[in-house]
């Protein structure tokens, strides 16, 4: 299978940086939104976010702001294999394809987008009822959206987790972003966002982080420290109710604040005063060698790390997925 994605080249806790709040997917009336496009900068200015991508569909949308990164993005359109419709979002790109129309593959969208200079995501797998070819079959892609916010405020299949697991089920390594795809800001706005560890303060330090993995996805928990340690994974967050690292098949750990819940290769390392999780030891078996984490915060809002490359045994005891 294509090895679309990877591993971060340096998880983001480690890598010199600045940390920014990124909204990378919202639209402005360019396209099929209701914010003009100085309404829509302003919107998410006020809302104290570092960056935005505006992905009007099939446009590249300019815009500048004192306070606000502004990223070059776009929408695009690709055919799947079985004839429906998919959306790839284009980062750091400074021109459109011609003509505007969409494109015969997911695959080739792709390819445009990263000979173009760009970064390609694939947005909503769910909402578009995709499924791990659409992905698999495009190895230009660098990830997709676990999370997008409008999809799951308006029609309940926002959220991509079992997309993008079957997919590293499958060889693939995809980075996952959270989103708004904000069409109404005030309503399906502020809901979601990836935080991104950037070298500097500008878009195209913001899309080079894209691109090597450094950044993590939220609808509300901070992710402070993720990394590998003598064979296990500890993971520093805001407070949280659950800390849980998602592996291969039959496989993962589970760390919970409550007493009562079963902790499953995992134990808590540190709590705070109202007995929520702040710091977890999550111990994978050597089966699989990659993982990500997820943190669960008391409200069931939650965070997401990129893969992680998991240490194997001397033997490689990773298992084949029939």
């Amino acid at each position: 299978a294509p090895r679309t994605g990877g591993y971060a080249r340096r998880m983001p806790f480690d890598r010199p940086g600045t940390w920014l709040r990124c909204q990378l997917h919202a639209h402005t009336t360019r396209s099929d939104g209701e914010a003009t496009v100085e309404g829509l900068v302003e919107h998410y200015a006020r809302a104290r976010f570092d960056a935005l991508a505006i992905t009007d569909h099939w446009e590249l949308t300019r815009a500048e702001h004192a306070e606000l990164v502004l990223v070059p993005a776009s929408e695009l359109s690709a055919r799947t294999a079985l004839g429906g419709e998919a959306d790839v979002l284009a980062y750091g790109i400074e021109r459109l394809p011609e003509p505007r129309e969409e494109f015969p593959s997911i695959a080739e969208a792709a390819r445009w987008i990263v000979e173009a200079g760009g970064v390609a995501f694939l947005a909503h797998p769910y909402w578009s009822g995709l499924v791990p070819d659409d992905y698999l079959g495009a190895p230009d892609l660098a990830g997709l959206e676990v999370y997008n916010a409008g999809s799951e405020l308006n029609h309940g299949n926002g959220l991509s987790a079992v997309h993008w697991d079957d997919i590293l089920h499958r060889g693939a390594r995809p980075f996952g972003l959270a989103t708004d795809d904000s069409h109404y800001p005030g309503f399906d706005s502020r809901l979601a966002w990836t935080t991104v560890r950037a070298a500097e303060r500008s878009a195209a330090a913001i899309v080079d982080a894209l691109r090597s993995g450094a950044f993590y996805a939220s609808n509300g928990p901070v992710l402070e420290d993720v990394r590998v340690v003598d064979g296990g994974v500890v993971v520093r967050s805001s407070p949280a109710r659950t800390v849980l690292l998602r592996s291969g098949p039959w496989d993962g750990c589970t760390v919970h604040a409550d007493p009562l819940a079963m902790d499953w290769r995992g134990r808590a390392v540190r709590m705070d005063a109202a007995g929520l999780i702040v710091e977890a030891r999550l111990d994978p078996p050597e089966l699989w060698g990659w993982g990500r984490v997820e943190v669960i915060a008391p409200d069931g809002s939650r965070a997401w790390s990129n893969p992680l490359e998991l240490p194997r045994p001397a033997t490689g005891g990773a298992v084949d997925v029939p």
